[in-house]
């Protein structure tokens, strides 16, 4: 239950610019945030759109640059 609630927070807390991980293993930064998906840019000129539900984990800024 706990990490239940440290993910949903997580999720909430979401905002542009953060670089993050889905269940997937695809790894992109927040380019827009809405209710229940976020858009990701997942490499100069693609996006995607997912539901924040699979996102897992957050990321430190700065690790697209370093994969």
């Amino acid at each position: 239950q706990k990490k239940q609630k440290e993910q949903r927070e997580m999720i909430n807390a979401l905002s542009t610019g953060d670089e993050v991980m889905t269940s997937g293993g695809i790894v992109g930064a927040i380019v827009k945030v809405s209710e229940n998906f976020v858009t990701l840019q997942v490499s100069e000129g693609t996006e995607i759109v997912i539901q924040k539900g699979s996102i897992v984990s957050l990321l430190p800024n700065g690790t697209i640059e370093t994969l």
